[in-house]
């Protein structure tokens, strides 16, 4: 029996004993125990680690001579170009000093005195001219379009950036901490929800951010203002906003049934805590993205407004105000549409029998309300009954629901909920004629 003992480097762990069949064996297990012993590799790690450390600090030091080497060069011929420079005006100079330097010489003193006069006239009567023709454009009407125009241009920046804080602060403190609670042990809300509330804000705003930079470049090149081909770049993927304006009504309907868990209440008012949200709830900072359509061409419009019309921008200013004007009327319209078919939907969904006329996605609801039903007798004689089998004997009130096609009456239960009448409860208004009573009895 050969024993052999491990002994562990670090406390808690107890020493491990072990024990091989013969001595060869025993030796060859030793041995290879030793050969793998990770201290040997941390040895060589280090010298290998303070090989790298040196090695950079060579480089490091190579840089510095290097860039130190080149802006030496650079200022030397920048001075060698300085000195270019003086020697060529030193010797134009000396051209133009050459003919007249025999003349002074002999010249009368009287000359020499009206010379100097006339010189000090011609110049004070330039100075007067110049003055007069900058007076002139600082009160003309193109000096003051361009002062709007320039201030325009500079609200347009401050808007700007106004408004990609509000997405910053819509990403940094809902989007994202709502993603990573999604993610946690116990979600107070799904990952679905959350693309449902924030659809593609995130994005929204990389591209604001890319836009509110190009602005404030231009803005460093002040006077010269070129915007146009900014708007050129911004055009194409202002698409983005289609389908968040298109979601955002079902954006906040997800954000409301959320709201019913108590968790996710609770957590979203710590996060509308926050001093970045100045107060504001979540529903404001995703309206936020709804104005900046319509924001941008008011904006082209006092642009154009003080643009003339011989100016480099007016045509790319024009197709640009055309270009998001069509985008937004299509906006206007699928929103429109989207809101109709939830509306249709959400009246489907509180009948209890359903009804699947309202499927139909060109029915547009024009109103509901509340109606009084007239019995088919009233005062002693029997009045001309329009509706058929929907004659009673006493009044009754009906919810009634007005599309563009059919028009429906319901009767309410006890408990709330809405039935369709089982005669005469969907009226199809193309096989209905309307007929106005003019006499006042």
């Amino acid at each position: 029996q050969h024993y052999f003992t491990v002994l562990f480097g670090h406390e808690g762990q107890k020493p491990l004993e072990l024990r091989c069949e013969d001595e060869v064996d025993g030796d060859e297990w030793v041995e290879a125990i030793h050969q793998a012993s990770y201290s040997d590799i941390l040895i060589e790690r280090e010298v290998l680690m303070q090989k790298y450390i040196h090695l950079v600090q060579i480089v490091e030091t190579e840089k510095i001579a290097a860039n130190q080497l080149r802006h030496q060069l650079e200022d030397q011929d920048t001075e060698i170009e300085r000195l270019k420079s003086e020697i060529i005006a030193l010797n134009k100079t000396k051209e133009r000093m050459r003919p007249y330097q025999g003349n002074q010489e002999d010249e009368d003193p009287d000359i020499k005195k009206i010379k100097k006069v006339q010189s000090f006239m011609r110049g004070w009567l330039c100075r007067r001219k110049w003055k007069t023709i900058v007076q002139d454009y600082i009160c003309s009407p193109h000096a003051e379009s361009m002062r709007k125009r320039n201030q325009i241009v500079f609200n347009m920046v401050e808007a700007e950036s106004e408004y990609v804080h509000q997405l910053y602060v819509l990403v940094n403190c809902f989007l994202r901490p709502l993603r990573m609670a999604a993610s946690s042990k116990k979600p107070p809300i799904s990952h679905d929800d959350v693309s449902s509330i924030f659809l593609n804000s995130e994005t929204i705003m990389f591209l604001h951010e890319i836009f509110h930079q190009g602005l404030k470049a231009r803005i460093a090149n002040w006077p010269t203002l070129i915007l146009a081909d900014l708007f050129d770049i911004l055009l194409p993927m202002l698409n983005i906003y289609q389908e968040f304006v298109r979601n955002h009504q079902y954006s906040l309907q997800v954000l409301a049934n959320c709201k019913q868990n108590r968790d996710f209440d609770k957590l979203l008012k710590q996060y509308e805590a926050n001093p970045a949200c100045e107060g504001r709830m979540l529903e404001t900072f995703l309206t936020y993205p709804m104005f900046q359509i319509p924001r941008y061409i008011i904006t082209l419009h006092e642009l154009l407004a003080h643009t003339p019309h011989e100016h480099v921008e007016r045509k790319s200013l024009e197709f640009a105000k055309s270009k998001l004007e069509e985008l937004s009327r299509v906006m206007h319209d699928e929103v429109s549409d989207t809101e109709n078919i939830r509306k249709n939907l959400a009246i489907e969904r509180t009948i209890v029998e359903g009804c699947d006329i309202l499927l139909d996605t060109s029915q547009t609801f024009i109103r509901q309300g509340s109606l009084i039903q007239v019995p088919s007798v009233e005062r002693g004689k029997l009045s001309k009954v329009r509706l058929g089998s929907l004659s009673l004997k006493k009044e009754g009130e009906r919810q009634c629901f007005l599309f563009t096609k059919h028009f429906l009456i319901c009767t309410r239960s006890s408990g709330g909920k809405l039935h369709l009448l089982k005669t005469g409860g969907v009226l199809s208004l193309i096989e209905c004629t309307l007929i106005e009573e003019t006499d006042a009895s």
